[in-house]
């Protein structure tokens, strides 16, 4: 199965956060499974690291592709196509990232592997 991570789920993952659940570590633990990241989480990381609100991910700010290669995982550009969905959304969810992650779920059919109860807005399959 393909699967897309939610930020906070990769972060957690890459920490071994305890809140990360034991339904989603085994998933993404899965070799069988083949886990994208978004570039979205890229975006949104150096985003938030940047303006104080993630000062523990300077690591995967620094080192994100290293990252990302040492588990095996692999990188989902933003195409238009993705970009003209999350912009389309009339949800009200006003969190960019949220919106780029969600269409790019529904678009490449990926369930996304999140929390997030405020993603259930979206017609999106869920894993946690």
């Amino acid at each position: 199965m393909r699967l897309l991570l939610d930020t906070h789920a990769l972060l957690w993952w890459f920490t071994d956060d305890p809140r990360l659940s034991r339904v989603a570590r085994d998933t993404i633990a899965n070799e069988a499974n083949a886990i994208l990241v978004s570039a979205a989480s890229a975006w949104e990381i150096a985003t938030k690291h940047r303006l104080g609100k993630l000062n523990e991910a300077a690591d995967a700010v620094h080192r994100f592709d290293e990252l990302i290669a040492a588990d095996g995982f692999a990188h989902l550009p933003i195409t238009h196509f993705h970009s003209l969905k999350a912009g389309s959304y009339t949800i009200a969810h006003r969190d960019p990232f949220d919106r780029m992650l969600a269409a790019q779920s529904e678009l490449e059919s990926l369930p996304l592997v999140t929390c997030d109860p405020a993603l259930a807005l979206f017609d999106i399959q869920r894993i946690w």
